[in-house]
């Protein structure tokens, strides 16, 4: 097992630690747990939708265009409607291997933050100088994001209602104190008032906050986009994948099952999966993440755990939680896990983990002992491009005629419409501030092929798990892989 435990193991529910909210060790009864989950659907919640869209026809034939944007996740969708908006007489032909929407943009969290460095720690390891600049251009874009849902009319269940970070061991406290020093917009909480937001007995301290942050339903907005794109003359071919692309004269030629796509740019957002840049394909690798869903609460069911309002809520462990509450007051709790699959592929199979739905229904239960019986409704799991800099990169390649933007390493629904914007930057040949950043000029550090990839990631995992049980001090690996710019959470 990657985590080094047996889940078929019977164990008897033991008391939390002391010092460790969370764990390995199994604490809640797991045949309670496997009841809980024995009748979840293993459909993402937001794509289990009668209203989902009717699929769209492949492409036939041979097709000529201005410019082709390869995956129908946010980065593509976003690419071809602002593609559009910019020069409304470009033909743009959009092309998508599957559904649109179906891998990561149909199945995150639908927490949209504003912020393109994966937060203000991890923006100064990587971009100190440009910090300023980056946190404006977030400011922009987040504000983009909002303007378009409104300007389209997209029904993407879009919130601007907080988000509580909480401190679950003793060693948080004092970061969330400095984290409300640093930032006048949010507020440390104590006692009663952090009651008031979340009534956990795993709660010792919280951070309240209202700006850079937004909740979506994910699957909605990846549809509104289409649709809007669509109406803007955007040409949406699903079950389309390229399987290659060459050069042809002053274009490129993608090349699929169904035919030719001739094209004098190309826009790459397949993100997590292999690039048709070879070169690129080191520079990424896919994380798993896993999400359960539960049954509706009522009123009286929210009000016993104290979390009342709209925000969401994530942990302070490297190894975190996050969850928010749906449209029908479901609680979507996931997180904590990350796994990587030996062999650096995207596989369907991976999308079920039985071992970490029960991890998951373990600690939900752990956080609100109130809800215990609460069953759940939906579980699933997807990849996540993850770079080492815990942030995407962008660039061009073969002459100008390319452009891509990948790892966003779970950052990408409010991040992937920055990286549309730079990737038309390149490929319309603008030098902007967007183009001279470092995230646009130059690319992180490589993670090794198989058979390093493997057990390097296992050692990083079990560096950062023991990072969480030492109170956040990193040990020798992790100072390491620091210097050299390296990160890893979940």
């Amino acid at each position: 097992r990657d985590c080094g435990w047996d889940p078929d193991h019977q164990r008897k529910r033991m008391p939390m630690s002391a010092t460790t909210a969370y764990g390995h060790e199994i604490r809640t009864d797991l045949g309670t747990i496997r009841g809980a989950l024995a009748e979840a659907s293993t459909t993402p919640f937001w794509l289990d939708d009668p209203d989902r869209p009717a699929p769209r026809g492949a492409v036939s034939g041979r097709v000529s265009t201005d410019l082709l944007v390869v995956g129908g996740g946010f980065a593509g969708l976003w690419t071809a409607l602002i593609a559009k908006e910019r020069d409304p007489k470009r033909r743009v032909v959009l092309v998508e291997g599957n559904r649109i929407g179906w891998a990561a943009s149909g199945r995150n969290g639908g927490f949209c933050e504003a912020s393109l460095t994966h937060g203000w720690e991890n923006g100064e390891l990587h971009f100190a100088d440009e910090m300023p600049v980056l946190n404006r251009l977030a400011d922009e874009n987040f504000a983009g994001i909002r303007a378009a849902i409104q300007r389209y009319g997209i029904d993407a269940e879009w919130e601007e209602t907080g988000v509580l970070t909480v401190a679950t061991e003793p060693h948080q406290i004092g970061w969330l104190r400095e984290a409300a020093d640093r930032s006048p917009s949010e507020t440390f909480l104590e006692g009663e008032s952090l009651r008031e937001k979340g009534n956990s007995p795993l709660y010792r301290a919280g951070l309240f906050g209202t700006d850079g942050v937004a909740y979506v339903n994910p699957a909605k907005l990846a549809w509104g986009l289409a649709a809007a794109a669509e109406d803007h003359g955007v040409e949406i071919y699903e079950r389309t994948r390229v399987t290659r692309l060459r050069p042809d004269g002053v274009g490129m030629v993608a090349e699929t099952a169904q035919g030719e796509i001739r094209a004098n740019r190309v826009a790459l957002a397949t993100n997590v999966f292999s690039s048709l840049l070879p070169e690129l394909r080191l520079f990424t690798v896919p994380i798993y993440d896993y999400v359960l869903m539960t049954e509706p609460l009522s009123a009286d069911q929210l009000a016993a755990i104290g979390w009342t309002e709209r925000h969401g809520i994530t942990d302070s462990s490297r190894e975190f939680h996050y969850y928010r509450k749906s449209s029908d007051n479901r609680i979507l709790f996931g997180g904590y896990d990350a796994v990587y699959h030996r062999g650096r592929r995207v596989r369907a199979a991976q999308d079920q983990r039985p071992e970490t739905f029960e991890r998951l229904a373990d600690h939900f239960y752990g956080t609100f002992p109130q809800l215990s019986g609460i069953r759940f409704s939906h579980k699933w799991g997807g990849a996540i491009d993850m770079s080492t800099q815990l942030v995407a990169f962008h660039g061009s390649a073969r002459g100008g005629r390319v452009a891509y933007s990948a790892g966003y390493t779970g950052l990408g629904v409010g991040a992937t419409r920055f990286g549309a914007e730079v990737m038309l930057d390149l490929l319309e040949g603008r030098d902007t501030e967007r183009t001279r950043l470092k995230m646009s000029r130059k690319l992180p550090i490589p993670i090794p092929p198989e058979p390093l990839a493997y057990p390097l990631i296992q050692m990083m995992r079990r560096a950062v798990a023991k990072s969480d049980r030492n109170g956040g001090k990193d040990g020798p690996l992790l100072k390491l892989a620091g210097l050299f710019g390296v990160g890893f959470d979940s």
